[in-house]
C-alpha cells in the first residue's frame, strides 16, 4: 500500500492524497448513518489524473469509491470500514468546459455543483432545470451517477433525460470520450445510459454534456389544500390538461409533514396545514407573461374548487413569495431530522394507484406499530413519494430504528411490489437497499446486471458491494 500511495502522490500531488486527520467530510455520509475508513482520499483535478489513479489502483488490486458532493442518502459513496479503499473525490474537477447557446447544451466537469450550473445557464438567458434540495452542495457527476430526480421531473425528466453525452474513465483506466451534443445518434449501444444511474459501479463519470432550455418569461407558484390524495391526483390531471408543458412542479405534502415544519421552523408560514390532510404545491412556467401564467392558475384552481378537489388556495404574488412556498416544501426533510431519527423511503408508484397504496400501507403500519407517525411528501407529478416513518411521539428514536426498521421496510416495500412500483425512485440503491433489491428485482434483471458488471469491471474494483451483492 505504501508504494501505491507514493504513486498516487506522484499523480495528483502530495497535498491531494489525504490519509490522516479528520476525514469525516468524505468518510461519513450525509445522514451520518454510514461511516467508513479510506486508505486515502485522493483528489484529482483532471480526467487524465483520474485515469492514472484508476490505472494505478487496478494494478495494485485496490478498489475505488468515487464521490461527488457526498449528499447521497443510500450509503453509495462512502468507503467501507476496511481501510483499504481509495476514496476518489471529484470536487476539484469543477470547470464549465463550454456552453453552446445555439445547440442549447453545456459541457461541464463532474465536480461542478448543481446550483453553479443553474447560475451559469441563467446568466446566458437559459435554463438548466435539474433542481433538488441539495443543489447547493451536490455535484452533477453524483446527480448522473444516481440518476437524480428533483422537483421538475414532471416537465423535464430525471438527470438521464437531461444528459446528451458523457466522458467516463473505465475500470481499466481508459477514457471514453462520449461528450456529444447530439440529440440523435443511432450508432450502436447507448453507453451513456449504461453509466447513468450505475452509482460508480461501472465507470467514473468525469464530465457531461447537458441540455439547456430557454428561460420561461414567468414562473408562478400556487399552494392548494386538498381533502384527499384522490383529489390531489384529480387536480394533477386537470393541471396537465390546462397547463400542458407549463406544469413544471407538482408536490404533495401530508399534514404531519407540514406540522413538523411549523413546529421546528416557526418563522415559516405554512398555509392551510391545520385544516387539510394534504396540501399541493404547483408551479407554472409560462413563455408568454406573468399575467397570463397567473390567469391560468386562477382559472385552474377555480375549476378544481368547483369539483371539490381543492378546498382553499393561494397564488404567490411575486417571485419572493413563490420562493417562500418552495422553502416550506424543502424544509420538510430538515424538520423531520430535527424531530429525530426516522426511516426513509424513496418509492415510486403509478400516479393513479398512489391513493390506494397510501391507504393500505398507512393502515398496515399503524396496526403493526400503534402511534407511528407518517411523514408522507414528494413529487406526486411523477409518482415519487418520500414515504418516511417516524417513531411514536415520546419514543426512544434509536430504539425504534433498532427494533422496527426491518419490519417497516418489509411492510412498505412489499406493498410497493403489490402496486407495481419501485423501491428506489431517485436516491439510488447504494448499500442501504442492496439486499432489498435482491428481493424486489426480477432474477432475469439481476443476472443481466451482474453480467454487465463482470464484463466491464471484472476485478470488481469500482464501488464494490454497492447496488449488487459481491
Amino acid at each position: 500500500m505504501t508504494a501505491l500511495l507514493e504513486t498516487l502522490r506522484g499523480i495528483v500531488g502530495a497535498a491531494n492524497v489525504m490519509t490522516e486527520g479528520d476525514l469525516r467530510a468524505w468518510e461519513e455520509d450525509w445522514r451520518k448513518r454510514d461511516r467508513g475508513k479510506a486508505l486515502a482520499v485522493v483528489r484529482p483535478s483532471s480526467t487524465a489524473q483520474v485515469a492514472a489513479v484508476v490505472t494505478a489502483c487496478a494494478a495494485a488490486g485496490t478498489s475505488i469509491v468515487a464521490q461527488g458532493g457526498n449528499t447521497g442518502l443510500v450509503g453509495g459513496s462512502t468507503p467501507d470500514g476496511s481501510g483499504t479503499q481509495v476514496l476518489l473525490s471529484l470536487q476539484r474537477m469543477n470547470r464549465v468546459r463550454g456552453l453552446d447557446a445555439a445547440n442549447l447544451t453545456m459541457t461541464v466537469e463532474a465536480g461542478c455543483v448543481l446550483q453553479s450550473l443553474q447560475q451559469v445557464a441563467q446568466e446566458q438567458g437559459l435554463l438548466f432545470p435539474l433542481s433538488l434540495a441539495a443543489e447547493g452542495s451536490c455535484t452533477i457527476g453524483g446527480n448522473l451517477g444516481t440518476n437524480a430526480g428533483g422537483t421538475q421531473v414532471v416537465r423535464y425528466g430525471n438527470a438521464r433525460d437531461l444528459c446528451l453525452g458523457l466522458e467516463v474513465v473505465t475500470a481499466q483506466g481508459e477514457i471514453w470520450d462520449g461528450l456529444t451534443g447530439l440529440r440523435k445518434d443511432n450508432t450502436g449501444y447507448d453507453l451513456r445510459d449504461l453509466f447513468i444511474g450505475s452509482e460508480g459501479t461501472l465507470g467514473i463519470i468525469t464530465a457531461a454534456t447537458m441540455k439547456l432550455y430557454p428561460l420561461p418569461a414567468a414562473t408562478v407558484t400556487a399552494w392548494a389544500a386538498v381533502p384527499s390524495l384522490d383529489a390531489a391526483v384529480a387536480l394533477l390531471g386537470l393541471a396537465h390538461r390546462r397547463l400542458g408543458a407549463g406544469l413544471t412542479g407538482f408536490e404533495v405534502m401530508g399534514q404531519f409533514a407540514l406540522e413538523l415544519v411549523a413546529k421546528h421552523y416557526g418563522q415559516l408560514r405554512v398555509p392551510f396545514h391545520q385544516q387539510s390532510p394534504y396540501c399541493v404545491l404547483l408551479e407554472n412556467s409560462d413563455h408568454q407573461s406573468e399575467p397570463h401564467a397567473r390567469d391560468q392558475f386562477e382559472q385552474l384552481l377555480e375549476a378544481a374548487m368547483t369539483e371539490g378537489w381543492v378546498t382553499d388556495a393561494v397564488v404567490a404574488e411575486n417571485i419572493a413569495q413563490g420562493h417562500q412556498l418552495w422553502h416550506v416544501r424543502e424544509s420538510i426533510p430538515l424538520a423531520q431530522a430535527e424531530e429525530g431519527l426516522n426511516i426513509k423511503h424513496d418509492i415510486s408508484i403509478p400516479v393513479s394507484r398512489i391513493p390506494d397504496y397510501c391507504r393500505e400501507t398507512d393502515a398496515l403500519l399503524r396496526r403493526a406499530i400503534p402511534g407511528v407517525r407518517l411523514v408522507n411528501f414528494g413529487h406526486l407529478g411523477d409518482g415519487n413519494l418520500h414515504y418516511n416513518v417516524q417513531a411514536p411521539e415520546g419514543a426512544d428514536m434509536a430504539a425504534f430504528l433498532r427494533d422496527h426498521e426491518t419490519q417497516v421496510n418489509t411492510i412498505v416495500y412489499d406493498a410497493v411490489s403489490r402496486y407495481d412500483g419501485s423501491i428506489s425512485a431517485e436516491h439510488g440503491v447504494g448499500s442501504l437497499k442492496r439486499d432489498k433489491l435482491e428481493q424486489h428485482k426480477s432474477p432475469v434483471a439481476l443476472n443481466l446486471m451482474r453480467a454487465i458488471k463482470h464484463a466491464i469491471d471484472p476485478q470488481n474494483l469500482l464501488n464494490p458491494g454497492r447496488v449488487l451483492k459481491p
